[in-house]
């Protein structure tokens, strides 16, 4: 049975923030759900707000020429600094490693399948495209892993949310492309042909598949909400991926995957970065105790960087 915690203030609306996509509405649905079964709040309790972000407004263009990291953030973050919401909802691999002044983000929900999902809607895997075929992505890590495995094949730029990405399947722009298990499985997309693909054959993004929520750090009422929702167990992954990408210092111009997974008390964190054409990788994994992840994390990259040397991420 779920322990149902008490209300630290008189009930009021708890204003939810977040992208207007239907996934991250979905991330916003479960946060609620959580929070309603956690102190047993109707769902009148809660406003999901959405806000546009530059990188929804701004779609004929690649993420680095637009800005990198927080481009999917940015105004959230500014309401919550305003305000204006109460929590964010975020994707966790969308998020800079540094919150703005003032903001803290220490609740994570259960992870969902962190892996990537090869997408042909005739069905078949990566290694069955024909040789020449155009594949879209907009992700430069997965740009870099695709063309270091393939590098016979073509890709596109390809943005969009899931729906788009699938139209634009239908309408011939590529014959395939990638999207995160954790995605299709929050979306219930049973019908999206996809084949999950295995962090031997390609990394993930740092966090994907974890859903972060983002307050005021002088917000103790909402902090006390959050403590009953957090996932310890996603926090101690993310602690270690986010330290290791904050030390490459990771954004969208980078190709930077990355993994941590828990047995017992030890965590293992597997870290990758490539050239941004997909000609070199290098790849690396540390093990050691859970309570050492964010050390753990930049022990890892400083290990690659020393290997990478100058100008292994220029993508000019």
């Amino acid at each position: 049975m779920a322990m149902t915690h008490t209300l630290p203030t008189p009930a009021r609306t708890l204003k939810i923030g977040t992208r207007g996509s239907p996934l991250a509405l979905a991330q916003a649905y479960e946060t609620r759900a959580r929070l309603m079964a956690a102190f047993d709040l109707p769902i009148e309790a809660f406003e999901v707000m959405v806000i546009s972000t530059q990188g929804d407004r701004v779609q004929d263009r690649a993420l680095k020429e637009i800005g990198g990291k927080g481009l999917f953030t940015r105004e959230i973050e500014e309401q919550l600094v305003a305000g204006d919401i109460d929590i964010a909802v975020h994707s966790m691999k969308d998020m800079p490693v540094d919150q703005p002044e003032g903001l803290i983000l220490d609740c994570y929900l259960p992870r969902e399948n962190p892996c990537d999902a090869f997408i042909q809607l005739s069905g078949g895997t990566l290694q069955d495209l024909p040789v020449g075929s155009v594949v879209g992505t907009s992700s430069l890590r997965r740009k870099a892993q695709l063309l270091h495995r393939r590098p016979d094949l073509n890709v596109v730029e390809f943005r969009g949310n899931v729906q788009t990405r699938l139209k634009k399947l239908k309408d011939g722009v590529a014959a395939a492309t990638f999207l995160a298990m954790a995605g299709l499985n929050r979306l219930d997309a049973a019908d999206v042909p996809r084949t999950e693909i295995s962090p031997d054959d390609m990394l993930p993004a740092v966090a994907q598949g974890a859903i972060g929520i983002e307050r005021r750090l002088d917000d103790a009422n909402t902090a006390t909400l959050l403590k009953a929702i957090h996932h310890e167990a996603t926090g101690h992954r993310l602690a270690a991926e986010r330290a290791f990408l904050a030390a490459l210092d990771g954004s969208c111009e980078t190709p930077i995957a990355g993994l941590a997974t828990l047995e017992g008390d030890t965590l293992t964190l597997r870290g990758e970065v490539l050239r941004t054409d997909g000609s070199e990788a290098l790849s690396d994994v540390i093990s050691g105790p859970i309570a050492q992840g964010a050390a753990l994390g930049e022990t890892l990259a400083q290990r690659l960087l020393a290997r990478a040397g100058d100008n292994f991420f220029d993508w000019r």
